[in-house]
């Protein structure tokens, strides 16, 4: 093979007539369509100058053009860098800088604030938008429809994905074409996907989930996607007659929940709903079986290993658990201070090694040895116990990190910013239980005593620097932040104390 990841995944398909995307207004694109438009954009990729190992970074609205992107990519030997499409210009600029983008492809809106980030990083600045309109798409409409893949091995690059630490400095987590491709191959046949199959695809394709899991899937399967934009209610319960399978967010499961057109008959035909990137309540559970007969499977990844553990198939969904482990995946829980496995039932550290586990830190050697050991185990640095059946618990995580709606959130960048506003002594951000994202967002302040704190004036003052879905759900004053006798703030105390504030009475 000249290019594992494209030849696999996108190869395979050349010529094929077979529906590949089918969007929410009926527009059908087949295979071969789709892979004469990644050609194109391949194409005008070497011609802007980008060459085999380069990154593109992309901040660009979920579409057929968007994806293609990412096949192009994947055919030229270039790193793809998906950025989520709610980050600041201020956030965008580390990232471009940092990675040393070659490119950079936003919407047509962005265009203005993003141009002198660009200069700054001498990268080449082009647009496309929702609607797959654009100076890229535009430029591209002349280019071949054929362009030959660029050789590459397992261990090249394919992808980079940002991950911040508690510090609040984001890390560049490198991809190769080995760690997609084996993961690829290990879900798809856990999950039992087939050419048969449709999936209902209405996740971002800027994470882990909807890129290198749903879509990843889908290619290697040779299945069509019911591509929708974005998670629309009533989108989803009327193409749902045409799925089999949905991958989603736990938000997905309690919406449909909360609509009485959700039905058992609706649901009759699916053979597979998956849940992932951030943790399904109990009660989600109980309720999706009793409503539809179906049992959600519960899987666990994340940035830096795509998918380590499922649920199984065939055999016990069990709620509250993340299954087992992938074929070729092992996982081990150590104690967080020796590293030291411990006796099974025991809470410690999560770590694990596989063909999944990246190769490290984009440029930060220092970074990936306290993370990634020599002999190959990731230190998750989430918390967790294997049960006497092996199932494993994920309960809590080491590093205070906020999981909401799927998205990582990391309390430092929204402490920083707390901090430094007029009347604020200190501050402590923390993840509380919400309904429908799983965790959700509150800052704790303490006032420096100068008169009270505006909260509504806080919140909109930092707003401008964060990205949406990092801004906190509730502000609340404290007289003084919870220590120990080492002067470290107590986040569980704080988690503790405000843990029922968003769950109904």
């Amino acid at each position: 093979m000249t290019n594992p990841l494209y030849d696999t995944l996108f190869g395979q398909h050349q010529g094929k007539s077979t529906t590949f995307l089918q969007l929410p207004d009926g527009t059908v694109i087949t295979h071969d369509a789709f892979l004469q438009m990644a050609a194109q954009y391949a194409n005008l990729l070497m011609e802007l100058g980008v060459k085999p190992g380069d990154r593109v970074a992309v901040q660009i609205a979920k579409s057929p053009q968007a994806l293609a992107v990412y096949a192009a990519c994947a055919q030229a030997g270039i790193v793809f860098l998906p950025l989520n499409t709610a980050y600041t210009a201020d956030e965008v600029s580390y990232f471009a800088e940092n990675s040393g983008a070659q490119l950079i492809l936003c919407d047509s809106n962005r265009f203005e604030a993003l141009t002198p980030i660009a200069q700054a990083c001498g990268a080449v600045l082009e647009t496309m938008n929702a609607d797959g309109s654009g100076t890229f798409t535009s430029r591209a409409h002349d280019m071949p429809v054929s362009f030959k893949t660029v050789d590459r091995s397992q261990d090249d690059l394919a992808a980079f994905l940002y991950t911040s630490g508690t510090t609040g400095r984001s890390k560049g987590a490198m991809l190769t074409q080995g760690n997609l491709l084996s993961n690829c191959e290990a879900l798809t046949k856990e999950w039992r996907f087939t050419d048969k199959d449709a999936l209902l695809h209405a996740l971002p394709i800027f994470h882990t989930h909807g890129l290198f899991v749903a879509t990843n899937i889908s290619l290697l399967a040779g299945g069509k996607m019911l591509f929708m934009p974005k998670f629309d209610l009533d989108v989803m319960l009327d193409l749902m007659p045409q799925a089999t399978t949905m991958m989603g967010v736990p938000t997905f499961y309690t919406r449909l929940l909360d609509d009485p057109r959700f039905t058992r008959e609706l649901a009759q035909h699916m053979r597979l709903f998956i849940s992932g990137s951030a943790p399904l309540l109990a009660e989600t559970h109980t309720q999706f079986e009793a409503r539809t007969g179906h049992r959600i499977l519960e899987r666990y990844g994340m940035t830096e290993t795509n998918m380590n553990t499922s649920n199984p198939y065939d055999g016990e969904r069990r709620a509250g658990t993340v299954g087992f482990p992938l074929p070729g995946v092992e996982v081990k829980i150590t104690d967080s201070k020796t590293g030291k496995t411990l006796p099974q039932g025991e809470i410690g550290e999560i770590e694990v090694r596989g063909p999944n586990v990246f190769k490290g830190y984009w440029q930060m050697p220092e970074k990936t040895a306290e993370e990634l050991r020599e002999d190959g185990f990731f230190i998750t640095g989430d918390l967790g116990r294997v049960d006497e059946d092996g199932y494993l618990h994920i309960v809590g995580r080491n590093k205070d990190l906020i999981i909401s709606g799927g998205y990582n959130i990391y309390p430092k960048e929204i402490e920083l910013l707390l901090d430094d506003e007029p009347g604020v002594l200190e501050s402590a951000v923390i993840g509380v239980p919400h309904p429908d994202f799983g965790e959700t967002v509150v800052g704790v302040l303490v006032a420096d005593n100068q008169g009270d704190l505006d909260l509504e004036s806080i919140k909109k003052n930092i707003s401008g620097s964060l990205a949406r879905f990092k801004h906190p759900q509730r502000l609340v004053v404290l007289p003084e932040l919870p220590r120990n006798t080492m002067g470290k703030v107590q986040k569980k105390e704080l988690r503790e104390q405000f843990k029922d504030m968003f769950t109904p009475a």
